[in-house]
């Protein structure tokens, strides 16, 4: 499986700059032999959340856009996220397309940045994320989702070989990101594809280092912090190789830790 992270210097509350560039990238991963095309976190506008009402998307635009690209190059697409409007609310949803076109996962982010004002502009999703890519059970959360090991964990108990990351995750806490996604790859034993944005915003600075890691830690591809596309060829066969090597998933205990919770109730 041969992976593309498109790497965006996202235009600021600018969706269709961002739509246009967004498929000139996708274009290039597809003419590079990509399988799976991964995108940035809320790649339609970055972090406009006070012009949300004006800018979010209400109309399942890049959830079509996704889609038919997906079909007509016959590629999987991982959507990173957009801002979107559901219900009268707002969203940071991420949209996930099979290379037939078919969605095949729709996950809101279930934890909101408060530093960034999550909170105030958005609601959270609190539904798991689980899809299919050719047969391999996937997951996929956003960004500050990964300070939840937890969050990670139950995806990887419902079967997630894949952890797709899509993110905007400022430069000042770069080291951190390293350090969190090396460290849910190595516990999940899974391949963890974190694709963080480059670029400014009028208030930050992002870190770019998009991410691939396989399950036993090993950084397989890294990006600098500039707009790039970054190529990664993973086999699934060694999450099960790593997992026999170290049987983690059969040696938890469960009831050891309910017992814990409830003691601490």
């Amino acid at each position: 499986m041969k992976l593309a992270c498109i790497q965006l210097d996202i235009a600021f509350g600018e969706p269709e700059t961002n739509f246009n560039r967004v498929a000139e990238k996708m274009a290039e991963a597809k003419d590079n032999g990509a399988d799976v095309i991964i995108l940035p976190e809320m790649w339609n506008t970055g972090y406009a959340l006070t012009k949300l009402e004006a800018l979010a998307d209400g109309e399942g635009q890049a959830k079509a856009f996704i889609a038919d690209f997906a079909k007509k190059h016959q590629v999987h697409v991982v959507g990173g996220s957009v801002s979107t409007r559901k219900n009268g609310a707002f969203y940071n949803t991420m949209h996930i397309a099979d290379k037939n076109g078919e969605a095949v996962g729709e996950y809101d982010k279930a934890h909101l940045f408060g530093l960034m004002d999550e909170h105030v502009y958005l609601n959270a999703g609190d539904s798991l994320n689980l899809f299919d890519l050719d047969g391999v059970t996937c997951g996929g959360v956003i960004c500050y989702d990964i300070r939840f090991p937890e969050w990670i964990r139950t995806h990887a108990l419902n079967g997630a070989k894949i952890m797709f990351v899509p993110a905007e995750w400022p430069a000042s806490r770069i080291d951190h990101w390293r350090v969190l996604l090396q460290a849910r790859a190595i516990e999940n034993q899974c391949f963890i594809v974190a694709v963080n944005r480059a670029g400014s915003d009028p208030k930050n600075e992002f870190g770019g280092n998009s991410m691939v890691i396989a399950p036993w830690g090993e950084i397989r591809m890294q990006l600098g912090t500039e707009e790039t596309i970054g190529y990664a060829e993973i086999d699934l066969r060694e999450v099960d190789e790593v997992r026999g090597r170290i049987p983690v998933f059969d040696d938890r205990r469960e009831m050891l830790y309910e017992k814990a919770a409830k003691a601490d109730q």
